[in-house]
């Protein structure tokens, strides 16, 4: 098995969050190497702090003994993984960072297993600009001797480390957190459709809620929209915010467990991006002017 010394990374996904990781790896020592997919913006940039671009997934493989994948959902790290298994080394490690279904991770796991290559489940939280900085969450899913390998490469990227559990507790641990932000997003933006459908603006409900109990990061940076106009304060679209819902209720159904508030907070981004809110550029502090819309509110 390799060590952290002689470790050689490789990274998928080099998007609004997978970037700033990237960068953090590179820039930290590790020899690393990069895959184009639609913005070549980033694959120049970690070129010139010293990445290497490879061609193809294959090639991306057979150059790395850790590959992180930071990608939209369950479908497209098969699709990856499932290129890349020609070309991976045995005692590879493939570490996924997206948010994605526990049931396709643990499968891919099992798949992956049989060709001598591990895989761990590191999704995060927080923003891109933590991203960038090298501060974001990640809850890492994986046997204990792959985590105490990969964690030195996370940690290029990481503030917090939380080994959650075994392969796949991650993702289910994601899901829960992105749950509780999530439901708090819907709660804000039907409170503040009921706050201006009763008359009390904008303006003096978040002079309540800001510096009290029921503020933090998430209503400033929900409000960093809804108040200010920052159509960029928090940007996590709400397409994804709907796939990880989806995800959820299926973990939920799966453990036979009633989530009715789940559910609901499903709903409400299903109207935004069945609404029209599905693009990439919209993110979820927008949901306010969905919730607003329905409700027979004008917006901005």
């Amino acid at each position: 098995m390799n060590t952290t010394a002689n470790e050689t990374v490789g990274f998928v996904g080099v998007g609004l969050m997978g970037h700033g990781m990237a960068k953090n790896i590179v820039e930290k020592g590790y020899p690393l190497t990069v895959i184009a997919h639609r913005n070549r913006k980033p694959i120049e940039d970690l070129v010139a702090r010293g990445a290497t671009e490879a061609k193809s997934l294959e090639e991306l493989a057979a150059a790395s003994t850790i590959v992180f994948l930071c990608l939209t959902s369950s479908r497209e790290v098969e699709a990856v993984v499932n290129a890349m298994k020609p070309k991976l080394g045995r005692g590879a490690v493939i570490v996924d960072c997206s948010t994605g279904d526990p049931s396709v991770t643990a499968r891919l796991a099992e798949e992956l297993k049989a060709l001598g290559v591990h895989f761990a489940d590191a999704p995060l939280s927080r923003t891109p600009k933590e991203a960038w900085e090298g501060t974001l969450d990640a809850m890492v899913g994986a046997d204990d001797d792959i985590f105490a390998r990969i964690r030195p490469v996370i940690a290029t990227w990481a503030g917090k480390i939380v080994h959650i559990g075994g392969i796949a507790d991650g993702h289910r641990m994601k899901l829960l957190n992105n749950f509780i932000a999530l439901g708090m997003g819907a709660l804000f933006a039907e409170a503040i459709a009921l706050s201006r459908k009763v008359g009390i603006s904008v303006d003096r409900f978040d002079s309540v809620i800001r510096g009290g109990r029921m503020d933090s990061g998430f209503y400033q940076t929900f409000m960093g929209y809804v108040l200010e106009g920052n159509r960029e304060a928090h940007r996590f679209t709400l397409s994804n915010a709907y796939k990880d819902l989806k995800y959820l209720e299926s973990m939920a159904n799966a453990a036979t467990v009633a989530t009715p508030l789940a559910s609901a907070t499903k709903n409400s981004y299903a109207v935004a991006v069945a609404g029209g809110g599905g693009g990439p550029e919209d993110y979820v502090p927008h949901l306010a002017d969905f919730i607003a819309r329905l409700n027979g509110l004008e917006t901005k």
